[in-house]
Parts: C-alpha cells; structure tokens; sequence
C-alpha cells in the first residue's frame, strides 16, 4: 500500500512540475520560423510576468526588431512606437516606447549574456525596464549583472540569425525591419 502511495505521489509531482514547465514556454514566431523560448520566472518574476502579460494580449504582434547589431543582438518590444500595424507606429521613434504598464524593478542575476540570451533594455535608469527586450546573436559578458536576463532560446536559433541587421553607423537602427509576427504561450 505504501509503494503504490508513494508513485502515485511521485507521479503527481512530475505531472505538476511538467504543466509548471510547459507555462513558462514562448513560441516566437518570425518570417523564417518559430522560435522557443524559455522563461526564467524563478530569477526574474517579474520581467517573465510582464512579458507574457504583454505577448498574451498580443502587444508584441507585428512590433519591428528596431535595433539589430550584427555580432551582438536584436532588439524589439517597443509595442508604443513600435508595432507597425498600429495608427502610432514610427519607426524614428521606435525604441523610445514601452507599454501602458509601470516601468519595472531590476531583478539582475547571476545568468550569463551568452547566445541566445533574452534580456530586458532598458534606459541608464536600472529600474526602467518596461517592455523592450533584446536576444543576444553572442555571448556579452559586459552586460552581466547589469540587465535583466528573463529567457533563453530553446530551439529556432537560426531564426533569429536571420532578422535583417541594421547600420553598424547609426547604432543598429534598422530601414524596413523584420517584425514579431507573433508571440504567445506554448
């Protein structure tokens, strides 16, 4: 009687561990692909809260990669200025927006900046962080302990090596960008 007790609690923690898992999985779909994504909500509550908040509602659909550098990273999220089927779409602007949402709390951590890193842009002001993110095309330890790390790249990589690079003179600013077409919970 005890053993069968004892696997079917086991058997309920590997079933909840698995669903906890599963919640905390992003599709990320782009022009060449879908990307999977997983969210660190163990080290950054927070950012992992406001990020599926905000890609739930389909706030990141259709918001450009504004700033893409070759050899370091591109960014998105500006759902303000950002989103190039809204009314308030500019691109000159794009990367100066954030949502309707309070800024956010630094949760900086202990995860590397390595390949495929998502983390969170952000002004001088360490507590600014709102819905701008960044993927990292290679490792950036100069920003460790310095942005918050919310994710990582699971599977798509080579999607993500795609998104059109911007000018390396004019700090990454992308003409005709590629766009998050959509992002959302597994």
């Amino acid at each position: 009687m005890n053993k069968i007790l004892v696997k079917l609690i086991i058997l309920f923690f590997l079933i909840i561990n698995q669903s906890i898992a599963e919640e905390n999985i992003m599709i990320l779909k782009l022009k060449d692909g879908e990307v999977k994504i997983e969210l660190f909500e163990d080290v950054a509550p927070n950012h992992v809260k406001r990020i599926k908040e905000l890609a739930n509602s389909g706030k990141y659909d259709n918001v450009v990669f504004h700033r893409v550098i070759d050899g370091f990273m591109a960014q998105t999220g500006d759902v303000k200025f950002g989103n190039s089927a809204s009314k308030d779409f500019d691109l000159r602007r794009a990367g100066m927006g954030g949502s309707d949402l309070p800024d956010l709390n630094q949760e900086f951590n202990s995860l590397p900046h390595d390949r495929g890193t998502l983390s969170m842009a952000r002004s001088s002001d360490p507590n600014s962080a709102n819905s701008q993110f960044f993927i990292c095309f290679k490792p950036a330890p100069f920003l460790d302990r310095q942005y918050t790390v919310f994710g990582k790249v699971l599977e798509g990589m080579e999607f993500v090596d795609n998104i059109k690079r911007g000018d390396d003179s004019n700090n990454g600013a992308v003409t005709d960008p590629d766009k998050i077409i959509s992002f959302k919970s597994k």
